[in-house]
């Protein structure tokens, strides 16, 4: 009896992290049925001759409708964001859920799961980001989280409403090991930080240039190696996330050279941005404001280096939208604000894995199976999410995107798809680029249109103890 399918795309090469093949997938009830030649004809069919098909994207590092301890609230919210994904290539975003100290973690996750399930068109998880780690909070309430399907978490060991003692690390650290979570570390030194701004403020140099200045790489050095040090003596697994530096990728590479199971995140401004670019005329370098901050010329290099030889696993957007002109963005204290008072963070969901192809697959520094990796598999494994995300196999999600390798496009704020008024890579040229994206079997990005509702993206829930790649 022939098969029958929801959806077959015919004529596909498809490219896993590890795979090449030449078939028909074959789609039913949103999971890849089939892979072979010649399957039978199903309800809807799409070509895809002269395109890649890829898994989709996994973006493991964003944040969505946010509030810092200023009361600043980021640009995109779950709908904005979810289009973003989906035509930039992704499928799934795994954002942060962020209670400040004295709320409680349950009850930010209960709100941040109801916006997620009415507005996201694309599939997402959370992160916990643990800034109050208080004896409700790690004895009772991040358990229950993690056994709602959450099992990793953030910890900062910079910002004053957020970093975390040492004691308290190894604290949080012992809990993931007991309930085989994952810890994910913003790892800058605090105080350093705090002296240096200081300085530099009594003494006038305030423009954002000197932002780069105020965090340099010893301090993400030396607040890498005191964090992988402190989760070498409690034995447990840790993911550095938003790495800039030469200094802190030879501390990572050092650490797994041991044995040690560290893992790293970098994102496409540390691979294609400079510091130069925060002293562009006037306040204009205040849009390129991120903390780890962009670094020098020979660091941008170090950080393909770590792409190419594995020492980075993962390659995110930290997409982190504040407007330019607005009172809740970049200009929140106006637009001659030091650069102490300036929001971090940048845009770049959508352009997060067009920029990996073109600058890595087009220009010939990693191969397309490193790409996907990259792009889903290595955080689909390290954060749970595999075999249902991050690659393309029977049973596993139709989560599929595919790509023209030889489109040329300029990005421009314009062509983006976010709330934001500038981006970052504004006039960049890209060649390679998704043309159709599918969550779950169905079509949510073809031809330049979105063709989903708001509240078709689904919670993913996570079990413990898969991050071990």
């Amino acid at each position: 009896m022939p098969e029958n399918y929801d959806l077959i795309v015919r004529n596909a090469t498809v490219f896993t992290a590890t795979d090449r093949m030449r078939c028909d997938i074959g789609v039913r009830n949103g999971k890849i049925a089939a892979l072979a030649e010649g399957l039978n004809r199903a309800g809807k069919e799409i070509d895809a001759k002269g395109f890649l098909v890829l898994p989709g994207g996994i973006d493991s590092h964003c944040h969505i409708e946010q509030k810092s301890s200023t009361g600043l609230i980021t640009a995109d919210d779950f709908h904005t964001c979810g289009i973003s994904a989906a035509c930039g290539g992704t499928t799934t975003l795994m954002p942060f859920v962020a209670p400040h100290r004295g709320q409680s973690l349950r009850g930010e996750y209960g709100s941040y799961l109801e916006r997620a399930q009415r507005q996201s068109i694309v599939d997402f998880a959370f992160h916990i980001i643990v800034s109050d780690p208080t004896d409700q909070i790690l004895e009772k309430e991040l358990p229950e989280v993690i056994h709602d399907g959450c099992p990793s978490f953030k910890v900062y060991t910079t910002y004053d409403s957020l970093k975390l003692t040492d004691r308290q690390i190894l604290e949080v650290l012992f809990l993931a090991r007991r309930e085989r979570a994952l810890v994910m570390v913003h790892a800058e030194n605090s105080d350093a930080i705090s002296w240096l701004t200081d300085g530099l403020i009594r003494a006038g140099n305030c423009a954002p240039r000197f932002h780069a200045i105020s965090r340099p790489p010893v301090v993400e050095r030396e607040a890498t190696h005191r964090i992988i040090s402190l989760a070498e003596l409690v034995d447990v697994p840790i993911l550095i996330v938003h790495v800039s530096a030469e200094e802190s990728l030879e501390q990572i590479r050092w650490a797994r050279n041991r044995g040690l199971p560290v893992y790293a995140e970098t994102c496409p401004q540390y691979a294609v941005l400079t510091e130069r670019d925060l002293d562009r005329p006037g306040f204009e370098g205040a849009k390129y404001i991120c903390s780890p901050p962009l670094r020098s010329e020979a660091d941008r290099r170090a950080v393909w280096d770590a792409i190419i030889g594995e020492v980075v696993q993962v390659f995110s957007s930290d997409h982190a939208p504040y407007r330019f002109r607005d009172p809740q963005g970049k200009q929140a204290s106006g637009d001659h604000a030091p650069f102490n008072k300036v929001p971090n963070g940048m845009p770049g969901l959508e352009t997060r894995l067009p920029i990996l192809f073109s600058e890595g697959v087009n220009k010939g520094r990693i191969d397309i199976h490193r790409f996907v990796a990259l792009a889903a598999t290595n955080a689909a494994k390290i954060y749970g999410l595999f075999p249902q995300k991050g690659t393309i196999a029977v049973g596993s999600d139709a989560d599929l995107v595919l790509w023209d390798p030889v489109r040329e496009v300029i990005i421009t704020k314009d062509i983006l798809h976010d709330t934001m008024d500038y981006t970052p890579y504004e006039g960049m040229k890209i060649t390679g680029w998704p043309v159709t994206t599918l969550s779950r079997g169905e079509i949510i990005w073809a031809n330049g249109a979105i063709s989903a509702s708001p509240g078709r993206g689904r919670f993913v829930r996570r079990q413990p103890g898969a991050h071990v790649i």
